[in-house]
């Protein structure tokens, strides 16, 4: 049976297409003075590089790459279900090939009955694709676990995560799974707005209160496109004995074009 591979969607777009330029823009982005927590989790951005990069390597730069990563993201496409997940195969970037962790994807197909087997949901979403090539950079050969969220249901979300929690505690990988949240923040809103609006999404992150997020992002209308991974994630997480978390960065894309009229937000999140 032929291996599928999911060639890169925004390869050349987001991020440098060639292998050469791409090391050289990551190498830029990260802090090569970080101290390497031995996290549970984060919460990465997925814009461009030439915005969003820095902030998402420095989350890189901070943490230690775990054998096996859970990948969880918003669904701009539209494509495919609810919670889209692949459970076989490869992913394709300019830094080689990250093989899917097929053991693990099947577990979470049994323990998480909304999960569901979708390819096309994946094909041209940009939000995990982009976060591969800073773990590549760090790491050879570590596995994945892509899901593609399109549900913004409350309790959906909080049972899907406690229920990968009880399938990594299951399988003993407590130690050796790190799930990463894709999340821009505030959308396209005055520098100053876009700053208050993240610093009290950021706040509810930093405490590890998912109630709080979905209250601060409905209440504010925080355009937060990935709040319901990251609330996935702060689930799963402290169900996996989470404790803390630190904000590692946080910027607008006003400070890197200097137009502060309208700017989207970059916060990058450790969560040990």
């Amino acid at each position: 049976m032929k291996t599928y591979i999911r060639k890169p969607a925004v390869a050349g777009q987001f991020y440098h297409s060639s292998p050469e330029r791409l090391k050289k823009e990551i190498g830029g982005f990260i802090d090569p003075g970080a101290r390497k927590t031995d996290a549970k989790g984060c919460v990465m951005p997925h814009a461009g590089y030439m915005y969003s990069g820095k902030v998402a390597a420095e989350v890189v730069s901070s943490l230690t790459v775990r054998d096996k990563i859970i990948l969880l993201g918003p669904n701009h496409t539209g494509y495919g279900c609810m919670l889209s997940m692949m459970s076989s195969g490869r992913w394709e970037t300019p830094l080689g090939e990250v093989p899917i962790d097929e053991s693990l994807a099947k577990s979470l197909l049994s323990f998480v009955p909304s999960l569901e087997e979708d390819v096309l949901a994946h094909q041209y979403e940009h939000s995990l694709e982009v976060e591969l090539p800073l773990f590549q950079y760090f790491r050879k050969d570590f596995t994945i676990v892509p899901i593609a969220v399109m549900t913004e249901d409350v309790e959906i979300l909080k049972r899907t995560g406690d229920e990968i929690a009880g399938c990594v505690g299951d399988l003993r990988l407590t130690d050796s799974v790190l799930i990463v949240a894709s999340s821009d923040m505030t959308h396209y809103e005055s520098q100053k707005q876009a700053s208050h609006k993240d610093k009290e999404a950021i706040e509810a992150i930093l405490n590890l209160d998912e109630d709080a997020l979905i209250q601060k992002v409905r209440g504010l209308g925080i355009t937060m496109c990935g709040f319901a991974p990251v609330v996935i994630m702060l689930r799963a997480v402290k169900k996996l004995g989470a404790r803390s978390a630190t904000l590692i960065k946080y910027q607008t894309s006003g400070d890197v074009t200097g137009d502060m009229s309208s700017v989207v937000g970059y916060a990058g999140i450790v969560i040990e």
